[in-house]
């Protein structure tokens, strides 16, 4: 762990390198914020044993693996389909490709000739709409995997479709935790309670406002969070409505800003950050694609008290300047000195935000 810290104390390249303009990011007083490596297409990050990162991407079908004390990632996985999901286990790398769950054993010692994966499972939906999967292990030892709905809205199966599933580490016993969600693309745990949470991404097409995307509290397996019927718990949709009603699904633990499009989430677990950040959550929200305004394209903070979301609000702003984003926050990842570090798979880059005091 001391090797881990001292690495992202050292690795940051500075607030101006890179070509990006990171002064534009807002922050609270006593947090800065630096570029640690450009990674194309970064998405979800995961930290192994010795303290290798790992990142996903979109787009280019390749992951990738940024060394302890080196600033340029390696592949070590090409050719997937968008394997933007990883997750760390027992020396093991977990990525997620659409229909597959790949492992890579021992993958922190053969970075310069990665192992052939291991199929953990290969009967997932193989739509690529919504298809694009964040995973995790939670603390019950399964590997969380969510599965969207491959449209804006519709009625699919619901054992196949939009839900988060869980299965064992080699890929038995999948089975389904929580149902009528339409597209999450990040989870967590609270460390107090251990109950998980998740983001979930909004329809389009009902206008600028509406409906919200959402954060939500699943604590235990069999909730049900309404789509294609309901939307951020009070909101029928216009067509699937008047098929169920609102008041038979769970509500969302806070509504959020309509297509900022929340993804990566995580607790800070950290004790670098002041103490009113501790157990709070971070959300990186990627931002919105067809809102006449732009909205999303920062970091926010949700305040937790007793298991419950109590406020939401900006935490690093400025990847939107105007009607411009030079950066799309994908994933939030808490690093064992404290530090949050932030991919961004629009500028291709992984960020650190740091607290200074002050």
């Amino acid at each position: 762990m001391k090797r881990v810290a001292i690495w992202l104390i050292l690795f940051p390249l500075g607030a101006c390198a890179g070509g990006l303009p990171l002064n534009d990011i807002q922050l609270p007083q006593g947090f800065r914020i630096e570029l640690v490596a450009r990674v194309p297409n970064a998405r979800e990050m995961a930290l192994g044993d010795h303290g290798t990162l790992f990142v996903g991407s979109f787009a280019r079908g390749e992951v990738y693996a940024l060394r302890a004390g080196s600033r340029e990632p390696l592949v070590i996985a090409h050719g997937l389909a968008n394997p933007i999901g990883v997750a760390f286990r027992g020396g093991a790398l977990y990525v997620s490709a659409v229909s597959r769950i790949l492992r890579y054993d021992d993958i922190e010692a053969r970075l310069e000739a990665p192992p052939q994966p291991v199929d953990v499972r290969g009967d997932l939906p193989t739509e690529t709409w919504h298809g694009a999967k964040f995973i995790a292990f939670g603390p019950d030892g399964r590997l969380y995997v969510p599965v969207g709905f491959p449209c804006n809205v519709c009625e699919k199966d619901p054992r196949r479709y939009g839900g988060i599933f869980r299965m064992r580490p080699d890929g038995g016993r999948l089975e389904l935790y929580a149902t009528g969600i339409r597209n999450s693309v990040g989870f967590d745990w609270n460390p107090q309670t251990g109950s998980l949470w998740f983001t979930n991404n909004g329809r389009d097409m009902m206008g600028d406002d509406v409906p919200p995307d959402t954060l939500n509290r699943a604590p235990r397996p069999g909730m049900n969070f309404g789509f294609p019927y309901c939307h951020a718990g009070d909101i029928p949709d216009p067509h699937f409505g008047r098929e169920r009603a609102c008041a038979d699904f769970s509500k969302p633990a806070m509504k959020l800003g309509a297509h900022v499009a929340p993804l990566g989430m995580r607790f800070y677990t950290g004790t670098q950050f002041p103490p009113a950040y501790r157990s709070q959550i971070f959300i990186a929200e990627h931002g919105s694609w067809n809102r006449s305004t732009k909205v999303g394209y920062r970091v926010t903070l949700v305040t937790v008290k007793d298991d419950a979301a109590v406020s939401y609000a900006p935490f690093a702003t400025g990847w939107l300047q105007g009607e411009s984003a030079w950066g799309r926050p994908a994933d939030v990842l808490v690093a064992p000195d404290g530090a949050l570090l932030v991919s961004d798979d629009l500028a291709g880059a992984i960020y650190r935000i740091s607290y200074a005091g002050g």
